[in-house]
Formats: C-alpha cells, sequence, structure tokens
C-alpha cells in the first residue's frame, strides 16, 4: 500500500475510530465530570481561565475608587521587564501576538510608503521550518514554488485572507533547513516540515548564501522560536539557548537588518532569555500557555522598539513626558487598560515568584511521561522524544522516530488536518470528552491550564492523569485501524 492510500484508509475509519474513543471516555467517566479537561492551552479561541493572581489585581484597578492611566500601567510593566533583562530592553502591548508581528514587520521590514516613485521592494529571510505562515504570510511567498505553503494554513481564508495580512512590495524569502524532511502526510496530504535532524552549521551556510544572493532586497531575517527538537531547535548551549537561533543573529547583524523572532505560544521570563539569542524583538501571545488576559508582548532592545512605540501612539506626547498612549497608526492595536493591568500582574509572578508557573509545568511532564510508558504498539515507546520546555509552557511529544527505517510509524497529520477536523488522533480525544493536545508535524503540544489548574494556579493531578491516559489511548486506537498493531 502506498503512502497516500494509507492515510485514506485511516480517513475511512474514522467514524470507527471516534465510536470506541467515546466508548473509552464513558469508560473513564469523564463524561460525569463538572469540570473540562484540557492538554494544551494554547490556543487564543479557547484560553484559560485566569488564576486569582491575575483576576484580583484587575478587579483591585477597577474598584479602587480611582481610574488609572493606561500609560501609567503600560510603564509598570516596561518596569519589569527592564528589571528582567536590564535597561537595554524595552515593551510594548497590543491587543494580540498577531498585532505585535504586523506592527514589527511593517514598521521594521516593509518599505516606506512616503516619497514620489514607486516603493521598492523588501525581501523577509526565513527559515522554511515550521509555524512559518505566521510570520510568513505578511510577504509574497518567493520563490513562488513556495505559494502552497500558504494556501491551506490558518492564515488563509482563500485569497482574501492572504490578501488581507500581505504587506505592500514585501515577499517572504524561505529558505530550506538542511537534514530537514518535507515529506507530504496527513488525510489533507500536504508538505510537512519534520526537523530532528535538522543540521545547524549547513542550515546557516544556506541562509548565507541566501542573504548574499538577495542582499539588495534583504530587510529582515525572522524565524520562529520554539526551542524544542520539533523546530530544528534541539541543539542548545550550556543556557539552553538553540544554537540555530544564536547563529541567524550573526547574519542579520552582518546585514545590519532586524532579526525577529516570533515565539507567539511562548512565556517570557521563565522561557528563553532574548539576551542569549541576541535578537532584536522577540514576540508573545500572552493568552495561549501564559495564563494573561488576550494580548500580544513584544520584547526587545530599545533601539528598534522606539519606532514601534511611536507608531503605536506610546514615544511621548508631542509636547512634554516620555510616555503617552494616544492616538497614532496602531490604535486599532490597543489593548485596553484592563489587559495590560492583568499581564503586568503576571509578569510580575513571573519575576517574583516563578514556581507558581513552573511547578505545574514540572508534574504535568512527568505524568505524561510515565502513562506513555505504558502506550501500544511497544515497539514505538523508545521512539518518542519528550521535551520539558518552560519556552512553551510544557511539554512537546515528537515522534518523528517512529518512521524510522522505511517503515510506516504513529500516522503524521499536518497543520491543514487539525483545521479541517481530518486528524483522528484530535477528534478521538474530543470524542472522549477531552479538549485535546495540539497535534501536526508529528509532534504533540501538551501542558496545564486547560482546566487542569485550580484558581490558585495549582495543577489537579487527577484531570492532567485522566488527560494523560486519553491521549495514550488515542494514539492506540488510530494505530490499531493503521494496521499498526503490535
Amino acid at each position: 500500500m502506498y503512502k497516500y492510500q494509507w492515510y485514506q484508509s485511516i480517513y475511512d475509519n474514522m467514524s470507527k475510530i471516534n465510536e470506541e474513543a467515546r466508548q473509552y471516555g464513558e469508560k473513564l467517566g469523564i463524561n460525569k465530570l463538572k469540570e473540562d479537561i484540557g492538554l494544551y492551552a494554547g490556543s487564543s479561541a479557547r484560553p484559560g481561565n485566569l488564576p486569582d493572581y491575575v483576576l484580583d489585581e484587575i478587579v483591585k484597578a477597577n474598584r479602587s475608587g480611582k481610574t488609572y492611566p493606561v500609560r501609567v500601567i503600560e510603564d509598570q510593566l516596561r518596569e519589569v521587564i527592564k528589571d528582567v533583562y536590564g535597561d537595554a530592553y524595552d515593551a510594548v502591548v497590543a491587543n494580540t501576538c498577531e498585532a505585535v508581528l504586523r506592527i514589527a514587520l511593517e514598521t521594521l521590514c516593509a518599505p516606506p510608503t512616503m516619497r514620489h516613485g514607486d516603493m521598492y521592494r523588501g525581501r523577509l529571510l526565513m527559515p522554511y521550518g515550521e509555524d512559518y505562515e505566521w510570520l510568513g504570510g505578511y510577504g509574497r511567498a518567493f520563490p513562488p514554488k513556495y505559494k502552497n505553503l500558504l494556501v491551506d494554513r490558518t492564515i488563509a481564508g482563500g485569497e482574501l485572507g492572504v490578501e488581507n495580512k500581505s504587506l505592500a512590495n514585501l515577499e517572504t524569502l524561505y529558505v530550506r533547513m538542511a537534514g530537514a524532511k518535507y515529506e507530504p502526510h496527513g488525510i489533507r496530504y500536504n508538505p510537512t516540515s519534520l526537523l530532528t535532524q535538522v543540521d545547524v552549521d549547513e542550515t546557516i551556510e544556506n541562509v548565507k548564501k541566501a542573504a548574499y544572493r538577495n542582499a539588495s532586497l534583504l530587510t529582515g531575517i525572522a524565524t520562529v522560536g520554539y526551542d524544542t527538537p520539533s523546530y530544528g531547535l534541539g541543539e542548545q548551549d550550556e543556557n539552553g539557548a538553540p544554537i540555530m537561533l544564536k547563529k541567524l543573529a550573526e547574519v542579520a547583524h552582518d546585514y545590519d537588518v532586524p532579526y525577529i523572532v516570533d515565539t507567539g505560544g511562548s512565556i517570557p521570563i521563565v522561557g528563553m532569555d532574548p539576551r542569549d539569542i541576541d535578537c532584536d524583538i522577540i514576540t508573545y501571545s500572552m493568552d495561549k500557555p501564559g495564563r494573561a488576559p488576550a494580548s500580544g508582548l513584544l520584547i526587545g532592545k530599545e533601539e528598534i522598539i522606539n519606532p514601534i512605540r511611536k507608531g503605536m501612539g506610546l514615544g511621548g506626547q508631542r509636547y512634554g513626558e516620555l510616555s503617552s498612549h494616544g492616538k497614532a497608526v496602531y490604535t486599532f492595536c490597543d489593548p485596553g487598560r484592563d489587559t495590560v493591568v492583568g499581564l503586568t500582574a503576571y509578569l510580575k509572578v513571573l519575576r517574583d515568584q516563578p514556581h507558581l508557573v513552573t511547578d505545574p509545568i514540572d508534574r504535568f511532564h512527568e505524568i505524561f511521561v510515565e502513562e506513555f510508558k505504558q502506550m501500544k504498539p511497544a515497539r514505538f515507546r523508545d521512539k518518542l522524544i519528550f521535551a520539558k520546555t518552560y519556552q512553551l509552557g510544557g511539554t512537546e511529544l515528537n515522534y518523528e522516530r517512529t518512521w524510522e527505517d522505511g517503515e510506516f510509524g504513529i500516522p503524521i497529520f499536518n497543520l491543514e488536518d487539525l483545521w479541517a477536523n481530518t486528524n483522528p488522533i484530535v477528534t478521538a480525544q474530543e470524542h472522549m470528552g477531552v479538549e485535546p493536545a495540539t497535534i501536526y508535524s508529528g509532534k504533540m503540544f501538551l501542558g496545564p491550564g486547560m482546566g487542569t489548574l485550580d484558581a490558585e494556579g495549582n495543577l489537579i493531578e487527577e484531570y492532567a492523569t485522566l488527560g494523560a491516559k486519553t491521549l495514550v489511548k488515542a494514539v492506540e486506537i488510530v494505530c490499531k485501524y493503521a494496521g499498526l498493531g503490535d
């Protein structure tokens, strides 16, 4: 049987997979629980609940008898960031991570629109890795053979979704990662980035060659900054900083262009230190693994953030004062005072009491590793890669290696499958009564926060264990109908 036929046979059995999963959920009694169980709080479409240490500060700001100017709260947030990273760093907040990405690329990388004559073109260089559509979707794909990358992914509701996100005269220059596999997988059957075997030095050579060929058009270097093997970033220095990210910084600085790292689904302060990878800016979506109100946080070097602050109306009044919260180009990205209050409260916890965030991540990881020791087919167990990461706020489980030796392994589904509801590992968990893990490209994102934390932010171990059991069983059921039994 050819691979595409094999995936079709899995799709043909999805109703049986889901029914067996539903019965298992009833056996565990999940349908009788009063609370939701979710395996990853990494979606802004369904964020986890705010902990008391965040919610209480929002209530206090609204019941103190006085009103606080937004600029006052924003400056408090900047103080927290400077306490952690030093006076050479600064921060801005917008309503979403997508907003800060757009602001950063439009401010730093897109060609200027003023002056007479035609706009010149700019190219944003980006390794062809995973989750490329968030940053890469702002430019037209170059070379054109990569147009397909943005056809069906999360940014695109067809042509309108692409065009409404694209910036004028900006192109995204994709560079292949050496050692990566770009094999079609899944029921949607699209090229899938498999990156655990990426060669850092050869990839950087590819980047340097592409930068040299496109030097006259190069306006920035950007990448996704999750510190795990699934993103080709498993090779790290003694501080845990991915070598790839550090070497990309060197190329960006050689060409005097901004170096932008997108870590939308990550947590600052306890996660990767931007100073260790020498990026100019790094972005976060703070309502995902972070337990803050929906918001986008941008941290970076003062020189780079200064023009961004001006464009957002935060750079001070025309006459007097260093800070402001006024009208500017990006007023539509205003996060609102209560969002900044809640975000600042969360950042203070990360600075002063990080164990409140990291302890649940530690225990959650232990539970999942333990439960997967029982997974069948047994021959796949030692092929799994578990990576605990405070950056991602949980655990990444990679199963690419189950495909070694030229044999079919645990089925790999792509991001298109996740959005089209054609990933049976995900749908099986849904039929068990669990908000599923985020699964695509041979990896699973797992973390506390979706019904597995109490109001004070402590892990509810019973629910975490039940969630882990459902994921193990979902994999087993799909493997059974894929003909992969022991």
